[in-house]
């Protein structure tokens, strides 16, 4: 898959967004791992369309109702949704080899509560029941955003665990920014083999 930007700042954001709007098609079956504060949840809504389904998990009460306040505001209502739960528990939401894509972004709530962020155990338990929900062909964008009150905890363990994803079903993709100062995000990509 080639990925254009044109004259556009290369970052996490514009990468994994152009990457996912190159694989999205309408229709598609998408979870977002982390809903934030709906952005991401939005914006896949728009790619899936009309006909698609976006499922948005967090554990913190203000992500989800930000995340559902911003999908009527912006008529996806109907397309995505967000339950209150940890993305370590999707697999209670959807069947193997159901979804097209899975989206997280580590770190913590924009303008929220900085003593609450992703912790490694439950993110590897996320990631873990994804790759078995992902249909072949499947796309896993994980945007990794550490340092400041999360240190480097999560981030060091998921470089290693990538590492260990069985190379035979899974293709890993591992992009760092190496000439930005302080702690430029890490976007990894994984794909399930067809």
């Amino acid at each position: 898959m080639g990925v254009t930007f044109g004259r556009r700042i290369v970052n996490t954001l514009t990468l994994v967004h152009k990457y996912l709007e190159q694989f999205i098609r309408p229709g598609d079956f998408i979870i977002d791992a982390t809903a934030g504060n709906g952005r991401d949840t939005a914006f896949l809504c728009g790619l899936t369309g009309k006909t698609g389904r976006v499922l948005a998990f967090d554990i913190q009460p203000q992500a989800v109702e930000n995340t559902t306040k911003r999908l009527v505001e912006s008529g996806w209502d109907e397309v995505g949704s967000a339950v209150l739960d940890s993305h370590a528990n999707m697999a209670q939401y959807a069947e193997p080899g159901s979804v097209d894509c899975i989206v997280f972004n580590l770190g913590w709530l924009p303008g929220g509560d900085h003593s609450i962020f992703t912790h490694a155990d439950s993110t590897i338990v996320a990631i873990e029941a994804g790759l078995e929900l992902l249909r072949d062909g499947g796309l896993m964008c994980v945007s990794i955003y550490y340092g400041g009150a999360s240190g480097y905890e999560e981030r060091d363990a998921l470089l290693e665990y990538v590492k260990t994803i069985d190379p035979e079903r899974y293709t890993v993709l591992t992009v760092q920014f190496s000439n930005r100062a302080g702690d430029p995000p890490i976007p990894v990509f994984i794909t399930k083999a067809t």
